[in-house]
C-alpha cells in the first residue's frame, strides 16, 4: 500500500505541474489582439469624445457644443457645457459620489449612469443624488470658434 500511495502522489503531483505549465503559458501568450482592440463608440453625440482635438490645438469648436447640451471628453476629463447661447463652462467628469465617469448630457443635466446622479449645466451643482457635491469646474478659453482647456 505504501508504493500505491507513493505512486497516486506522483501522478497528482505530475498532473498538477502539467497544468500549471498550462496556466502559464496562457498567461505568457504574444495573442495581444484582443486586449489591444478598443470598443466601438456609440455614434450618439452625446457619448464621450474619443476624437482628437480640434485643429490649432484646441479641444473642440463652438459648433460642437449644442446650446442646452453638451459633450464629453473622456481622454480629457472634462465635459463641455453651453448652458445658454454663447456662454461655455467645462466641469470634471468624475461624479463626487463615487468617483464614476458621467457619459452623457441631456435635458440640461449632466449625467452619472453609476447612481443616477444629475448636475446642472449651469454652474455643476446637484440637481438629482445621491451625489451632493458639484462637479469641479475647469476654465476655459474661446477664441474665435475654438474651445481649449486653460
Amino acid at each position: 500500500m505504501g508504493e500505491d500511495l507513493k505512486s497516486r502522489r506522483a501522478v497528482i503531483a505530475g498532473v498538477g505541474a502539467g497544468g500549471l505549465t498550462l496556466a502559464l503559458a496562457a498567461c505568457g501568450s504574444s495573442d495581444t489582439t484582443a486586449a489591444t482592440q478598443e470598443p466601438a463608440a456609440p455614434a450618439s453625440s452625446s457619448a464621450p469624445s474619443q476624437a482628437a482635438p480640434a485643429q490649432g490645438g484646441g479641444l473642440t469648436t463652438t459648433s460642437e457644443i449644442p446650446v442646452g447640451g453638451g459633450k464629453i471628453f473622456a481622454d480629457q476629463k472634462v465635459v463641455v457645457v453651453q448652458p445658454a447661447q454663447g456662454q461655455f463652462k467645462a466641469y470634471g467628469i468624475s461624479c463626487t459620489h463615487q468617483g464614476c465617469p458621467v457619459d452623457k448630457v441631456e435635458n440640461g443635466a449632466i449625467v452619472c449612469p453609476c447612481h443616477g446622479s444629475k448636475f446642472k449645466i449651469e454652474d455643476g451643482s446637484v440637481s438629482d443624488g445621491p451625489a451632493t457635491k458639484p462637479l469641479p469646474e475647469h476654465q476655459l478659453t474661446v477664441e474665435g470658434d475654438q474651445i481649449s482647456l486653460a
